[in-house]
């Protein structure tokens, strides 16, 4: 159960009672800012008041007196304006620990997404080599946000776009010959400017030597370049999925740039656009920042981006005739929304953040207003080692590995401690840090109150050889006598799962899980703190099976919303600390 779902319906159900007929699709309900305001806000008395020919306050006041009758809330204050927060009973509390324990894994999955098909496409990393640090927090957050639409009940494709048709390539089928050079004995010195200088295309070019011999040494560039493209890119995009294997994330589509060119939907795209009068030759006026003499204008062929909430209008071709990476951006997003999504989330690096309007608009225009494109940008990870930059290899040539990364610190805390920031913040990877035994490091920190719940029951077994951990569910009886503050706290945020679930998908931040189940994590190592000094609170007392059974649910339902949470971004939940 969403509670605040169920407390917005049950204050709507009064509120149509008192002013019969009016809009309350803007009421909500929502945890207090403060704790000790009580366990539900609304808003109902000021969105209603002006419909109603009411005053705020006093409208509220009437609503509230009907609340007060609500079997689940023992106070209701009216605060402010006319806010009401609702204060429940501990019994409400110890029912939704029950139902908790009932559901089990499947507490907190939602209906939210009604099987709405939803893209993802995320990483998308140029294949010309192997995955850096940079990527590692855009496969993360994409597959995460992935798996948390899936939890809210969203029907998500997992996609990976492959720019093989541009410049690039031909840079990685150049990199690639001079490494088939060097198999062959060639000693090609300092690698030149422009090309790919790592270490990671001498097996590509190695395995050229033994499939072709000499053969391709001699020949032009006309005549290598067209069979090295397909041969580097296939290599990298190998290099690629072991990569994202070991981190585990797996696409289930892969789309081709050089494909959608190739079949011809570039252009069928364009002339979509053409027929509805979106296309056009001009001149762009100069970019912000140049003088006018610095600005050589040309006859170009535009998107009119500016009708769809752009600040300028877009080229679609480049000064040599090509396509520019934008016009097969809009194919590629159109063949999306003829596939069926018309809701579509791209995981892009921050470096990308001044492409978001105009791809924005672009998807706009070709779904013709029903398609929606959420653009999530990943800002820059920074490697550090004591709270100081560190390089970790020079295999790739300039930057630091993936796979470097996850064998130095394993593929769970790359995952986990890659969602402890907003996707649009700045994150700070500390290779030291990042493997304390600390509350400073999270990972650590909620693994630790999983494996501690885990620790609790194997005693409880030892004790009570009857006790079944995996199928111990207490009777409300039992539960019942869960009556300390830090207990039902810890009860109170364990029911907010559900709604943290459907929050965190609707607003595409999965980062939202990992601050919640830090202060889960927080809630629960406190209750072990205090039955270090009160004896009575411990989770086990020999002398009260009754009550240890009933600490024993709370244990269990700890562990299963903590594992539910590390699910969701692919992280183990670890039964023991090693």
């Amino acid at each position: 159960m969403n509670l605040f779902k169920h407390f917005r319906d049950e204050i709507v159900a009064v509120a149509g009672r008192v002013v019969p007929g009016l809009d309350t699709s803007k009421v909500t309900a929502e945890p207090p800012r403060e704790t000790a305001h009580g366990d539900v806000a609304t808003n109902v008395a000021m969105v209603l008041a002006k419909a109603a020919g009411a005053k705020p306050r006093d409208l509220a006041e009437t609503i509230a007196a009907e609340l007060r009758a609500h079997p689940d809330i023992v106070d209701v204050e009216v605060a402010g304006p006319g806010f009401i927060n609702l204060r429940l009973s501990d019994t409400f509390w110890v029912e939704r620990l029950a139902e908790l324990l009932h559901e089990g894994a499947g507490y907190g999955r939602s209906d939210l997404g009604a099987g709405r098909k939803v893209n993802i496409e995320y990483v998308s990393a140029n294949p010309t080599g192997p995955m850096h640090i940079g990527h590692a927090r855009g496969a993360v957050v994409g597959d995460a946000l992935a798996a948390l639409l899936a939890h809210a009940g969203y029907d998500v494709t997992r996609e990976y776009y492959v720019n093989d048709a541009g410049a690039q390539v031909d840079v990685l089928a150049r990199s690639v010959f001079l490494r088939y050079r060097e198999a062959l004995g060639e000693v090609i010195g300092e690698i030149p400017d422009g090309l790919y200088p790592g270490d990671y295309l001498k097996p590509v070019g190695e395995e050229l030597a033994r499939r072709h011999g000499s053969a391709l040494k001699d020949r032009s560039e006309a005549d290598w370049l067209p069979l090295l493209r397909p041969v580097a890119v296939d290599a990298m995009l190998a290099m690629i999925r072991e990569d994202l294997a070991n981190l585990g994330v797996r696409h289930a589509v892969f789309v081709s740039e050089r494909g959608l060119v190739e079949g011809g939907k570039v252009q069928a795209a364009l002339d979509f656009l053409a027929a509805k009068g979106l296309i056009y030759e001009g001149v762009l006026e100069p970019p912000k920042g140049k003088l006018p003499d610095d600005w050589e204008p040309r006859p170009q062929t535009l998107f009119r981006a500016t009708q769809f909430g752009d600040d300028v209008d877009r080229p679609l071709k480049k000064s040599d005739g090509s396509w520019t990476y934008f016009a097969s951006d809009i194919a590629y997003h159109l063949d999306k929304f003829q596939r069926g999504f018309a809701s579509m989330i791209d995981v892009w690096g921050a470096d990308h953040g001044g492409y978001v309007k105009r791809m924005q608009a672009a998807v706009k225009a070709i779904s013709e207003g029903r398609g929606d494109l959420d653009v999530k940008l990943c800002q820059m990870v920074n490697l550090l080692k004591g709270g100081q930059p560190y390089k970790m290899s020079k295999r790739a040539g300039t930057f630091v590995t993936l796979a470097d990364l996850v064998e130095a610190v394993g593929r769970d805390v790359v995952r986990f401690i890659m969602l402890t920031r907003k996707n649009d913040a700045h994150l700070d990877f500390d290779l030291d840090k990042v493997l304390e035994q600390s509350r400073d490091n999270p990972v650590f920190y909620v693994q630790y109150a999983h494996a501690r719940c885990h620790s609790v029951m194997r005693h409880a077994a030892s004790l009570w050889p009857d006790f079944d951990a995996a199928s111990h569910i207490p009777p409300s009886e039992l539960l019942r006598r869960l009556t300390d503050p830090a207990e039902l706290g810890l009860i109170r945020l364990l029911a907010g799962w559900p709604r943290l679930v459907e929050s965190a998908a609707e607003a595409h931040e999965p980062h939202r899980v990992a601050f919640y189940l830090y202060d889960l994590a927080a809630a629960f190592h406190g209750l072990w703190n205090k039955g270090k000094d009160e004896t009575r609170l411990r989770f086990l007392l020999e002398d009260d099976r009754d009550l240890s059974l009933a600490r024993l649910g709370l244990l269990r339902a700890v562990a299963v919303v903590i594992a539910s949470g590390l699910g969701i971004f692919g992280v183990e939940p670890l039964e023991e600390m090693r």
